[in-house]
């Protein structure tokens, strides 16, 4: 009797894969622009999901490795390692690129004990950040949250609806210049919709 084959070890788990993963969570909001970055990438639909099933797999696994840790086996070294104080807190900004969107980086904010705070896209250092005035500057992907943040000031952040996925409430004019009451709704750090009150202040 012949002897079973060798089980094939899993592939790794690439850049690309990861980038799959990113479009996952954004295709509830935005499955149009999630369609065409799935064809640029040569990539599909079941690439996706396959993706995704190993990523949630991996966050989920017993001896489930650090978010840093993670990152590095699958994007490589960090582009760059930056010292940074968010209050009284001290935590060191790791970016990786994100070939998808080229004027952004991927963020993890690491503690000193090695904990991962943060997991998100943010804009990449000297590359032009946008500068969003009206809402119709609010556009799916324009934007990160830390942007939309500093344009309509004072924002007030909102509980997310996902692990990936974060909010912000503040007021921003229309095209006529009239202010309307806002909620802008981000997966992985980068802005999906934003939503306006029916009634105008």
């Amino acid at each position: 009797m012949d002897p079973m084959p060798a089980k094939r070890p899993a592939s790794p788990f690439t850049p690309l894969d990861f980038q799959l993963v990113l479009l996952r969570r954004m295709a509830d909001h935005n499955p149009g622009l999630v369609e065409d970055a799935r064809h640029e990438l040569g990539v599909s639909i079941a690439d996706m999901r396959e993706a995704n099933r190993r990523w949630q797999a991996m966050l989920h696994a017993p001896r489930s490795r650090s978010a840093t840790s993670r990152y590095r086996s699958i994007l490589g070294a960090p582009e760059s390692v930056t010292p940074r104080r968010i209050g009284d807190l001290s935590c060191e900004a790791l970016l990786w690129p994100v070939p998808l969107w080229p004027d952004l980086r991927f963020e993890v904010l690491v503690a000193p004990n090695g904990v991962a705070w943060n997991e998100w896209l943010v804009r990449a250092p000297g590359a032009a950040g946008a500068e969003p005035r009206t809402l119709d500057d609010l556009r799916p992907w324009s934007c990160t949250v830390d942007e939309v943040a500093r344009a309509f000031a004072p924002a007030r952040p909102l509980e997310g609806t996902a692990p990936t996925r974060w909010g912000l409430a503040f007021t921003a004019p229309d095209a006529s210049g009239v202010p309307r009451e806002c909620a802008a709704e981000f997966t992985w750090g980068l802005l999906q919709r934003v939503g306006v009150s029916a009634e105008r202040p």
